[in-house]
């Protein structure tokens, strides 16, 4: 396995739409080592999801995996489809392993149904709550050319990591 490099905000890949992963592409060697090193560069970063366009391949590809009491389990969701969000929104600090330095506010619905195929080419359908549910959407919308700054509402949330830290971090435990 190897550590990627993470494109950074100001890479165009980052505003690109990326392209569907061809199912006969999922079994090959050169993938399957992509997710692999995908994975080791989010949990190097510690991060806890990271998009194919974030490490410069412009595909449609998501690794996720938090630990912890709110987290969730190993994630690969390749040519993912939302096909249903939860009526209840929720608020959350996000930041990006893209965007270097910085935490805001985001707004979200709390809850999505999702399609894709996994880590084998297996179709998945699965509804995903909570962090789980929010980290989906944000690393979905890498695959369409956004970051979590297009999506705040209000930029007087926007905030360098060091000022989240000692101010904000103690009364918000979740951060993506």
């Amino acid at each position: 396995m190897a550590l990627l490099p993470i494109a950074k905000l100001g890479n165009p890949v980052l505003r690109q739409i990326a392209a569907p992963v061809e199912p006969s592409d999922i079994a090959g060697r050169a993938f399957q080592q992509l997710i692999d090193d995908m994975f080791e560069t989010m949990h190097d970063a510690e991060g806890i999801g990271l998009a194919a366009p974030q490490v410069s391949s412009s595909q449609q590809l998501l690794v996720m995996a938090c630990e912890g009491e709110h987290g969730f389990p190993e994630t690969v969701l390749i040519n993912p489809t939302i096909l249903y969000y939860g009526p209840h929104q929720v608020e959350n600090w996000e930041g990006c392993l893209s965007v270097d330095d910085l935490r805001g506010k985001v707004i979200r619905p709390s809850m999505v149904r999702v399609q894709a195929l996994d880590r084998h080419g297996a179709r998945l359908d699965m509804e995903a709550t909570g962090l789980f549910a929010v980290c989906i959407q944000h690393e979905m919308d890498h695959l369409i050319g956004k970051v979590f700054l297009d999506r705040m509402t209000d930029l007087a949330t926007l905030t360098q990591l060091e000022e989240f830290e000692r101010f904000w971090q103690k009364q918000h435990a979740e951060v993506i």
